[in-house]
């Protein structure tokens, strides 16, 4: 976990930003020289004299969207109608925020002979989406799978990215699930429906018992709270689980 003495607090401007999905939106900032984070860690955001306020206030944390080795902090929000979002898209680009971090430890284990399951719920893929970005450009040997739960594929913003580093490394399975589509006819091809204990196991190798990995969730609190019970009702233990959950968005 990051301390005090490693979280770095400075002014960035925003550098870009862009719709990436229906109600999804992702900002950058250029990282500054000297900053380094692990992927999976998180910043939080302050927003300088905005424009409007509320009393959710102006500061949020954001799970670092990018990896460490890339030159821009890339994060991505569901979009409220509250002050905070209100500003962040609108305001100019070249304004500046304080951006202070990293912090946290839902980062990836270090032992490549474990296999690592990550389910993510929503929003809750922006942890993964750095974890899986470090993994590729470090050529790590992890088993890699990402099960990835939304309504719709509207709502889902990095799908084929993440397909395509499904083709390109042998070690990562990617498995996105739709659970509210409109029509059966809707043109969606993969998984439909919840996160539970048959689409996991369907998707774990012969040879790598359920016990074997490290668990990681992310997402909507109910949803963390949910596939948390599900995992120990199939006997894995706490010590493998690690958890992140969004709350409010």
């Amino acid at each position: 976990m990051a301390t005090a003495v490693d979280a770095q607090v400075c002014m960035l401007p925003l550098s870009d930003r862009r719709m990436v999905a229906e109600g999804t939106l992702e900002f950058r900032f250029v990282k500054p020289a000297g900053m380094t984070f692990k992927a999976g860690q998180f910043v939080d955001v302050t927003l300088i004299e905005p424009l409007e306020t509320d009393a959710e206030g102006n500061t949020r944390g954001f799970s670092i969207n990018s990896a460490p080795h890339e030159p821009n902090l890339i994060f991505t929000t569901r979009l409220r109608d509250t002050a905070f979002k209100r500003v962040l898209q609108s305001m100019p680009l070249g304004t500046s925020a304080k951006i202070e971090g990293p912090f946290g430890h839902f980062t990836l284990h270090n032992n490549a002979d474990r296999p690592a399951i990550l389910l993510a719920g929503g929003i809750g893929i922006t942890p993964f989406r750095s974890m899986v970005r470090d993994v590729a450009h470090r050529k790590l040997r992890h088993r890699i799978v990402l099960f990835y739960a939304n309504r719709r594929l509207e709502d889902a913003p990095f799908v084929e990215e993440l397909f395509q580093y499904e083709r390109e490394n042998s070690n990562f399975t990617f498995v996105p699930t739709m659970t509210r589509l409109a029509t059966p006819h809707s043109g969606w091809t993969g998984e439909t429906g919840r996160l539970d204990e048959g689409m996991i196991l369907r998707y774990m190798r012969r040879h790598d018992p359920i016990t074997a990995a490290i668990y990681y969730i992310a997402g909507p609190p109910r949803m963390v709270a949910g596939l948390h019970k599900l995992l120990n009702a199939i006997g894995i233990n706490d010590d493998d689980i690690r958890m992140e959950d969004f709350a409010g968005y």
